[in-house]
């Protein structure tokens, strides 16, 4: 089984070097035989571009450099383009989620035949959410309440940026979004197609707007309006 990391860039010079070597790192199951990394810089102008060069030898990574910033739902999508693996994961190159958690987020797919999997911030033992402020964690729940009234379903997290699918479940699904509405468009509809979300817990560390946390609150309205929209629409 191969998997395809989508990995979103956008003005991260400080971290993608350490999220590559985090992912490197990561032991996973030996049902993985390969691991592809797809590197989408969206319009970089901080110096992430330049440094994303030095990747481009490697044979285990792909590197797609847009002259514009799009947005995150477009940069995954541009990713998409490019996978050849049988599983697909997002994996934000911020450092508020850990690449270790990788193995729990394979094994339903792996040993329990799931097609769709994410990565629940609120399932945690541990209970904490570093760094979440507390209007974010409104939204967060808010959404999650929304999602499951709309959908008939019970997930704990609709907006974590920890999603894994099964490659052929994606290419079932027409994407449309070109910033932050991806989570909600890609739920929506992963759920209006009857497929079952099976949710794991994960680590967090969020990050502030000074670390260069990127989402508004004006996302969470987009958000909001995604979900009905694709409630009503395909």
């Amino acid at each position: 089984m191969k998997l395809s990391i989508i990995i979103p860039i956008y003005n991260e010079f400080n971290n993608i070097d350490e999220v590559i070597k985090r992912i490197n790192a990561v032991n996973l199951p030996s049902a993985i035989s390969s691991v592809e990394k797809i590197l989408v810089d969206d319009g970089s102008v901080d110096g992430t571009t330049q440094k994303l060069e030095k990747y481009k030898n490697d044979k285990t990574i792909i590197v797609h450099q847009s002259r514009l910033n799009f947005g995150k739902g477009t940069a995954t999508r541009i990713g998409l383009t490019y996978v050849t693996g049988d599983v697909v994961l997002i994996q934000d190159a911020d450092l508020e989620y850990d690449p270790n958690d990788y193995p729990v987020l394979l094994d339903p797919i792996i040993n329990q035949g799931a097609q769709v999997v994410f990565g629940s911030r609120f399932l945690n033992k541990s209970g904490k959410l570093d760094g979440m402020a507390y209007k974010n964690w409104f939204i967060n729940v808010f959404l999650r309440v929304m999602t499951n009234t709309l959908f008939g379903s019970d997930i704990t997290d609709e907006a974590t940026a920890y999603k894994m699918f099964k490659t052929d479940v994606l290419n079932q699904i027409n994407l449309k979004s070109k910033r932050f509405e991806f989570c909600p468009e890609v739920t929506a509809k992963v759920l209006k197609q009857g497929f079952e979300i099976v949710e794991v817990p994960i680590s967090y560390r969020g990050r502030s707007v000074e670390e260069g946390k990127k989402i508004k609150w004006y996302d969470g309205i987009e958000a909001i309006w995604t979900l009905l929209k694709y409630r009503i629409i395909d």
